[in-house]
């Protein structure tokens, strides 16, 4: 199975390749996709919680869970499957766009140390492209659509805000597709897809779609950046 998935995605950075984009041209495309974003306006006001947990959905999760697992304040993010009806999913499931869920990961994070409005910068900023409906990059499907599954009341006062926000100072030269949705289920992910890009530096889609993003991070957000792995 692993294998399988690994040479089906790095088909894709291959044909890519064939198509006549040099590979050097692709990493650097990828490098400058990160977008400047403003600090929260506004953002949670709740104290005293040793942890909380935030839901995020933006495309392959490989990537998503390897920009968090490297944020200084997040304990751990887990490759997972959300916002969908179906009760305990797999891999080949959710693929078929036929569940309802989005390949998403949770990221378990200590509000003492980083807020849910800058876990929000990070993902608007380097995750992802909130402007991509039901797509981010190669992978096509409403399984890879932009999503924010709030766990509290206060997260979706925060992610509407913040969508809002950028929304007004016309950040995205598109409009925000990101869906604000209340978390209902989050399914763990197969063992094979967690810590996948970390796993798997040199494959291609991870090298042209998943380690920019974690590049992005570390440059655009130097004192939010770590170099120890959070758990998954």
């Amino acid at each position: 199975m692993t294998q399988k998935i690994s040479r089906r995605r790095a088909l894709v950075g291959m044909l890519i390749a064939i198509a006549g984009v040099p590979f050097a041209r692709q990493l650097s495309a990828a490098r400058e996709a990160a977008v400047h974003v403003p600090e929260a306006i506004v953002d949670e006001t709740r104290t005293g919680a040793k942890v909380d947990t935030a839901v995020f959905a933006g495309g392959c999760f490989w990537g998503i869970q390897a920009v968090f697992q490297h944020v200084k304040g997040v304990v751990a993010a887990t490759s997972g499957y959300s916002g969908g009806w179906t009760t305990k999913p797999s891999y080949e499931d959710v693929s078929s766009g036929r569940t309802g869920h989005a390949e998403s990961v949770r990221v378990v994070f200590d509000p003492a140390q980083v807020s849910y409005g800058t876990l929000l910068r990070v993902f608007f900023s380097v995750a992802h492209d909130p402007t991509q409906l039901n797509r981010q990059g190669p992978d096509v499907g409403t399984q890879y659509r932009s999503a924010l599954f709030y766990t509290s009341d206060e997260q979706k006062r925060v992610a509407e805000a913040y969508i809002d926000q950028l929304t007004k100072a016309h950040t995205f030269p598109r409009p925000i597709v990101t869906e604000v949705k209340a978390f209902k289920s989050f399914f763990l992910a197969e063992a094979y897809h967690q810590n996948y890009a970390t796993l798997h530096p040199d494959q291609p889609y991870i090298a042209i779609n998943d380690a920019p993003k974690v590049d992005n991070l570390k440059r655009e957000f130097p004192k939010l950046w770590s170099d120890k792995l959070s758990a998954f």
